[in-house]
């Protein structure tokens, strides 16, 4: 049910779009203003769905009770998933509960909670299947001998995966930090989005970054028959 609701969201949310797109310069001439508000429109929705899939996170966090292990075993796994930004923990015995706060490096902050509950307890009597990550090697068209080792949800086709880090880059560089990097006179090119962006805004679309600089490749030679 509720990744039939997410998928009911982000198609209201697409045809929201669309619709302004048609409605936006029937209701005005100017067309400065009219991207000015489908822009600001679709960031509230890109932030709407940021906080509900981090809440979406913690809600799948195990956190069997408030001691230190365990508190440090949900800081391990906010830390892979956000490794950039600043994570803040704090523990309430009396709601058994663990606050968790995220401030990212592009300014976007995330505030949660993980209850405390059993490890094998499912939140909705459905045990969630856990996709690995695997290899996806990317290189640019003009250079093909670098490439940078990034991985992909195993469910996810190579095309997904690419139209994935695709939208990624773009909401790298329309974010805050990004912004700032091109005022600062940062080249808006693939290899620095890939040193910059946050490995949650990553992570949140199903890939991840092993390195942030590329790789050579090795070409190896056949050693002749003994």
């Amino acid at each position: 049910m509720k990744k039939e609701k997410t998928k009911v969201s982000k198609t209201n949310e697409a045809q929201l779009l669309e619709l302004l797109k048609r409605v936006l310069p029937k209701a005005t001439h100017d067309a400065g203003l009219a991207g000015k508000i489908y822009e600001a429109v679709e960031q509230e929705l890109r932030a709407k769905a940021r906080v509900m899939a981090f809440d979406k996170f913690c809600e799948k966090l195990e956190l069997p009770d408030l001691d230190a292990k365990s508190i440090d075993a949900v800081k391990l796994q906010l830390a892979a998933s956000f490794g950039d930004g600043d994570i803040t923990v704090k523990p309430d015995k009396k709601e058994q509960t663990l606050s968790v706060e995220v401030a990212l490096p592009d300014g976007n902050q995330f505030v949660g909670a993980v209850k405390v509950r059993p490890v094998d307890a499912a939140a909705d009597g459905e045990q969630d299947v856990v996709l690995k990550f695997i290899p996806f090697p990317v290189c640019l068209p003009g250079d093909q001998e670098l490439v940078w080792y990034l991985a992909k949800r195993e469910n996810m086709t190579p095309d997904e995966a690419g139209i994935a880090l695709a939208k990624v880059e773009e909401e790298f560089w329309a974010s805050k930090t990004g912004q700032k990097l091109i005022r600062d006179r940062v080249d808006r090119t693939f290899p620095e989005f890939i040193q910059r962006v946050p490995a949650g805004m990553l992570t949140e679309l199903g890939l991840k970054r092993h390195y942030k600089t590329p790789e050579a490749i090795k070409v190896l030679r056949s050693l002749p028959p003994r």
